[in-house]
């Protein structure tokens, strides 16, 4: 039976992160989808990663730990050794949630004509304790023009249309997953399933957090490059408005973690003018914006704290 089934092949690309890495390998390897390749990349680790990968050598269907040419060229080199008809990468500081793989695949199967698959997701802190949940709908191209994101180890693709659309461009660093969607949206329908799939944690070293205001140039030149495309042009151009308002969300939402207020606010209060029922569904990063602008940024950050506390309850996610 197991052979009738598609292989899935899962990617992992790391990188010095040792103190999360084994909740990953563990989250892949405690799947129960039965037909799995799992894939590492190790970038050359020097902080005990590579004992762990040793530990989990007979569970792990190829593993290396060499330098490569960044995170892109990493999962570029998984994703092309990978035999799955169905393919995932997940990083090395993030996790899957128990079924995801056989939803995935149930979800592809069911779906024949999607060149990718996404479910929902949960942001967790550096102890698995939940900070927010990630919930979807169905999205088209203009969405993801419109930088509508998803939480990227929630995604699963057909290999077969990764390899016609292209893999990852590694002149992005920061939106290369996002920028794979757009492309691979722009030739197949994506499909939403409603299910939690994977852990997406944030920490002070996370690249979300730590490169915050690069987002923004990397989202800009995307927009400029779907501009000129023959495939694309004519999409932004009748969406130009709400393409427009999405980025300066996004660019919003990335110069308030950069701690850039003042410009947060400008391109969030500007992007109303735009499409003003994109910016109402995320009216709470005006007043984030417009509050931090002025000094009150810790009066903001305790009563996000104070939600999360009341919402979450201090929950924390048990992957057994």
């Amino acid at each position: 039976m197991q052979e009738l089934q598609p292989l899935v092949s899962i990617v992992t690309p790391s990188f010095n992160q040792a103190q999360y890495l084994e909740i990953t390998l563990q989250s892949v390897i405690k799947q129960d989808y039965p037909h799995m390749e799992y894939i590492v990349m190790d970038g050359g680790s020097t902080d005990g990663s590579v004992d762990i990968l040793r530990m989990y050598d007979a569970q792990i269907t190829y593993w290396k730990s060499e330098s490569d040419q960044g995170q892109a060229d990493a999962i570029n080199q998984g994703l092309r050794m990978a035999k799955g008809e169905i393919v995932a990468w997940i990083n090395s500081d993030d996790a899957y949630m128990p079924g995801a793989v056989s939803e995935a695949v149930k979800a592809l199967e069911q779906f024949s004509q999607a060149g990718m698959v996404y479910g929902d997701g949960i942001m967790v802190g550096s102890e698995l304790e939940v900070l927010d949940e990630h919930t979807y709908h169905q999205l088209d191209l203009v969405d993801l023009l419109a930088f509508e994101v998803l939480l990227q180890p929630a995604v699963f693709m057909r290999k077969r249309v990764l390899e016609e659309v292209g893999y990852l461009d590694p002149t992005y660093d920061l939106i290369l997953d996002h920028e794979l969607w757009v492309r691979i949206a722009s030739q197949y329908p994506i499909k939403h399933v409603s299910s939690f799939w994977a852990l997406e944690r944030t920490h002070p070293q996370a690249k979300t957090i730590a490169l915050a205001e690069r987002f923004v140039q990397e989202a800009e030149r995307l927009i400029v490059t779907a501009e000129a495309s023959p495939l694309l042009a004519s999409i932004v151009a009748e969406n130009q408005h709400r393409i427009t308002a999405g980025l300066g969300v996004f660019a919003a939402r990335r110069l308030i973690d950069a701690k850039k207020h003042r410009e947060a606010l400008r391109r969030i209060t500007a992007a109303i003018f735009q499409h003003p029922s994109t910016v109402a569904r995320y009216w709470y990063k005006w007043v984030q914006a417009a509050f931090s602008s002025i000094g009150l940024d810790p009066l903001f950050m305790w009563y996000r704290k104070t939600r999360r506390k009341l919402v979450y309850s201090s929950t924390r996610i048990e992957l057994d």
